[in-house]
């Protein structure tokens, strides 16, 4: 089999690794595939980069990204490693997925300053605290519509 086909069913099965946190949303969809390399006789690589570095699921993401992997024809071994650069960031988040998490989740992507824009009414949202329940996440709240809303940011 061609690397690059390899590398294409490679990608195809980690895209179907969701993180725990949000069902549904693939890793891939939230950024954090960085690198994927395949050799000639099925050696895989893959470099993920962390949310945050004390993420408590990133063991759990590694071994479901090496299942997912390890099922893929064509595959000999695999080596899922997380990597210190670059950092993550909320601007590789895709849209499809921002629109998952707003809808699913009322959870708004926070790009560059400015208000954050409330997922169910689109109000201007008021910061309530800069940490939520991770790092990466602030909780603000809606004054129109008084939802909770947790802020994805960088």
């Amino acid at each position: 089999m061609s690397t690059d086909l390899l590398a294409d069913r490679v990608r195809t099965a980690v895209a179907t690794v969701d993180d725990p946190e949000y069902p549904g949303i693939s890793i891939v969809d939230l950024g954090l595939l960085e690198s994927l390399d395949t050799t000639p006789d099925g050696h895989v690589a893959v470099g993920l980069i962390p949310t945050f570095s004390g993420c408590p699921a990133l063991s759990m993401i590694a071994d479901d990204v090496r299942s997912a992997v390890d099922a893929v024809e064509g595959v000999a071994t695999v080596d899922v490693r997380w990597l210190g650069a670059p950092v993550w960031r909320v601007d590789r988040i895709t849209e499809t997925a921002r629109a998952t998490m707003a809808r699913d989740f009322t959870v708004a992507v926070r790009i560059g300053r400015g208000p954050v824009a409330c997922p169910r009414c689109g109000s201007p949202t008021d910061e309530q605290s800069m940490f939520g329940p991770s790092r990466c996440r602030a909780v603000h709240t809606c004054p129109t519509c008084a939802e909770v809303v947790e802020v994805m940011r960088a």
